[in-house]
């Protein structure tokens, strides 16, 4: 049988946020539907936040670079 469900993208831009990245990352794993693509964009971040994010759950995807900002991190995102 195919499944038809759609795909829902889940994008986080973040920069520096090793302090409270964690409880986003959670709260997006924490849904119950099944059909997630999560995207975390981090603007290369100078502390821990690619490390944590990458702690969390290897399906993530994480994007770590410099960007131009945050509309920038968005599009990378999308």
């Amino acid at each position: 049988m195919e499944d038809n469900n759609p795909v829902f993208s889940i994008i986080t831009v973040c920069y520096k946020a090793q302090d409270i990245i964690t409880k986003t990352v959670k709260s997006v794993l924490a849904q119950t539907y099944s059909h997630v693509e999560y995207i975390v964009v981090d603007g290369n971040s100078p502390d821990n936040t690619a490390e944590v994010v990458r702690s969390l759950s290897p399906s993530i995807r994480l994007i770590s670079e410099p960007d131009k900002g945050l509309y920038d991190a968005m599009n990378k995102g999308l």
